[in-house]
């Protein structure tokens, strides 16, 4: 009769507060447990619902629910929406003021908050502590508890010391919860927090409406504004490794078209907060973020999570990859890969101790099998957390869609299982590679494992090779990992018995990523020499440059300058707004020469069948530095050269330089000023005709002529920028 009223009361609760009339998956179980007073462990994935798991019995039982929690974003978003409930939730991090604090803690004491979220740093202190000691707790909840495992990803030490401090409020029931444990993970948790006869709820890892993909790190901006294009107007993550690669990918998406807002832990927290609120509230429609700083954003309908570079753990992957789709409708998780960005990534963990790094690079590794895996990306991510996915094809991951070739693979699982055999089930991947392939090295000779029989059966096979059989044997349960000892690899019973009676065994080709290049490597290429333009479409418009230079008695870099018709004819810009963002133009030149070219060009196209600008370019935001801005402010204001060069500590010479980039990238100056104090009307007159009637604004050309030896290179420049100033932009 209890069990009874307490389920009739949980459904009221739950419909009341949340407007929900059902629970999900283990929710209800998970929720009874805790009621009921007991140690309770949960691992959810990411949109399962967790949150709910602690909210909801913190309005069933009396007192303050602690809920300890390392992401401030977070704090806030559950925050907003528990208030929004009408449920008094609060928290406690280091963004709050001294009298915020006071305030809190006098309606914590009164009993009317439900619900308070604490930052481990917060709770560490021992003025809050002290004063949580004083109020009546119901229970404590840790959520991203992974972050306590040092196996795990998102390691936080401070993580390491919540048993000792909740300890302090007396004997109260502990909820841990994750979206991401590994057997190992799990294990850690439960040791570190003290709760290993916790009842544990394990839900499936399965997020059927995902869609997984993996491309080569090759032409990544052009990649991503198709993919972009493709869900216009969609809610999405772009994931990046740095703040300035966020920055420069959320400018970039701008640029093209698309609302986007950057989001990492050096923009200023009110910058922070805005760009987050206007996600939520659909203001912009793509938020660019760093993969270390967590989002904690919990947005129902994002459609698509793209990882710019890739992350540092599967488990930081599939944390990410789940902020796709929560409404149970479809999300597509795009990653772009390279062995490049695993290198930036091994480079970050050099200070690190020996065990950390050595952690850190079993992560790196186990993203690397993922990646260049041909194995069902479903079946690997389900088989990483201790899962297993009993179908062959998912239908929704590109190694699915797409199978790689297949190939007879029972005598290489054979090898395999023998290697593992052989060196007595004490040893990981890379040991066991080198001992098939015969490699003589120090731990073969130590242990002596060149006498095995197995030792160099190998040896025609490249190490590459090898590693994706010992993988695929993993995946497919011939083998297994060994949890008291990290790496290391065990036979199973089903490889045992396929070695007494061996079966035809398929496996795959893994992808080749050796053709993938980063972005610097793309730009350090498209400086070389080779001619990336159409050859033939840049002739064209070098000679309609020279037709409307004549008929406009001008030369013809007045016009568009070469490098601007080679982008031209890279891009293919057909419409006003594409030959604007080619470099060098601007919509001033545009519309006062463009007309012509972009008729030549919408010609061209459509005579060749030729995919244009808008589906393929990719527009470059203009430099518009704070030097830049400053420059165009200072001389807006008339004040003199010499005075903005030694404000901003630059030589001359090198405002100049400035000043250039600034004019040549459209934007129109006025040195008059200036140019009237140092140079008289007629030597103006002078160089002016001389670049009127000049074939190429080269200033080394302009020297090297007669007509201008008794000029400076200073007075030539200046005189170029007033030219190109009134005639180009």
């Amino acid at each position: 009769m209890v069990v009874a009223e307490q389920k009739d009361a949980l459904a009221e609760k739950l419909k009341e507060v949340f407007g929900y009339t059902s629970f999900r998956g283990n929710q209800e179980i998970v929720i009874k447990n805790i009621l009921s007073g007991r140690n309770t462990f949960v691992i959810m994935p990411t949109g399962a619902g967790k949150s709910l798991c602690y909210q909801l019995p913190a309005l069933m039982r009396d007192g303050l629910a602690i809920v300890i929690s390392p992401l401030i974003a977070l704090m806030k978003n559950q925050v907003d929406q528990m208030n929004a409930y009408g449920v008094n939730a609060r928290f406690l991090n280091s963004t709050l003021s001294k009298a915020e604090i006071t305030r809190l803690r006098k309606d914590c004491l009164n009993g009317e908050v439900k619900l308070l979220y604490v930052a481990p740093e917060s709770l560490n202190k021992e003025e809050n502590i002290a004063f949580l000691k004083k109020v009546n707790v119901s229970f404590v909840a840790i959520d991203e508890a992974h972050c306590i495992s040092e196996w795990g990803h998102d390691f936080r030490p401070e993580y390491r010391r919540i048993k000792s401090m909740i300890a302090q409020f007396g004997k109260l029931p502990v909820i841990a919860l994750t979206a991401t444990a590994t057997p190992k993970v799990q294990l850690d948790i439960q040791k570190n927090l003290q709760m290993e006869e916790a009842d544990v709820f394990v839900s499936s890892f399965n997020r059927k409406n995902l869609y997984y993909e993996v491309r080569p790190k090759k032409e990544t901006k052009k990649q991503l504004i198709r993919f972009l294009k493709d869900h216009k107007g969609k809610s999405g993550i772009v994931y990046c490794l740095s703040r300035k690669k966020v920055e420069e990918v959320a400018q970039l998406l701008n640029v093209n078209g698309f609302k986007a807002a950057p989001y990492h832990a050096g923009l200023d927290a009110d910058v922070r907060m805005k760009n987050q609120d206007d996600f939520l509230n659909e203001e912009v429609d793509i938020i660019v973020a760093t993969i270390a700083f967590g989002m904690g954003i919990d947005k129902p309908d994002v459609r698509f999570v793209v990882h710019y570079d890739v992350p540092k753990s599967l488990e930081g992957y599939y944390q990410e990859t789940g902020r796709a789709g929560r409404d149970g409708l479809e999300g597509h998780c795009l990653m772009f890969y390279s062995h490049n960005d695993l290198n930036k990534l091994e480079k970050f963990n050099k200070d690190k101790s020996v065990q950390e790094r050595e952690n850190a690079r079993i992560l790196l590794q186990e993203m690397e099998f993922y990646s260049e895996s041909p194995v069902c990306r479903r079946r690997q991510l389900l088989h990483y957390f201790g899962e297993e996915y009993g179908q062959n094809n998912c239908e929704s991951c590109d190694n699915c869609v797409h199978p790689r070739e297949r190939f007879d693979g029972t005598e290489y699982v054979k090898i395999v299982l023998e290697a593992v055999k052989q060196t007595n089930e004490r040893f990981g991947l890379n040991h066991l590679v080198n001992v098939i392939r015969g490699v003589e090295d120090e731990y073969i000779k130590s242990y002596g494992h060149f006498d095995l029989a197995v030792y160099g059966k190998g040896g025609s096979e490249e190490a590459d090779f090898w590693k994706s059989v010992v993988r695929q044997a993993l995946i497919y349960q011939y083998l297994e990992k060994d949890i008291d000892n990290i790496g290391v690899l065990r036979m199973s019973e089903k490889g045992k018995k396929f070695l007494v009676k061996p079966h035809p065994i398929e496996l795959a080709r893994d992808h080749d990523f050796t053709t993938a290049i980063d972005e610097e490597e793309e730009s350090s290429e498209r400086t070389g020499t080779s001619k990336s333009y159409d050859v033939k479409l840049f002739e064209m418009l070098k000679v309609l440059r020279r037709k409307v230079a004549k008929e406009k008695n001008l030369p013809p870099y007045v016009i568009f300058q070469d490098p601007s018709l080679e982008e031209m004819a890279t891009t293919y810009p057909i419409t006003k707004e594409d030959m604007a963002s080619v470099n060098g133009v601007g919509m001033g030149k545009v519309n006062k020469f463009g007309k012509e070219f972009l008729e030549l060009i919408q010609r061209y196209v459509e005579e060749n069948e030729i995919e244009t600008a808008t589906e393929v370019v990719v527009k470059s935001s203009v430099n518009k530095s704070k030097t830049k801005i400053f420059i165009i402010q200072q001389i807006d204001r008339k004040i003199d050269l010499e005075e903005i060069a030694e404000s901003r500590a630059i030589s001359f010479d090198e405002l100049l330089s400035e000043i250039e980039n600034i004019c040549y990238s459209g934007t129109k100056l006025n040195l008059d000023y200036y140019i009237d104090e140092v140079l008289d009307a007629e030597k103006q007159e002078l160089i002016y005709d001389y670049f009127l009637n000049s074939e190429t604004d080269s200033i080394e050309e302009a020297l090297a002529n007669e007509a201008n030896e008794d000029f400076s290179e200073e007075e030539l420049r200046l005189m170029r920028i007033k030219f190109l100033s009134e005639y180009a932009n």
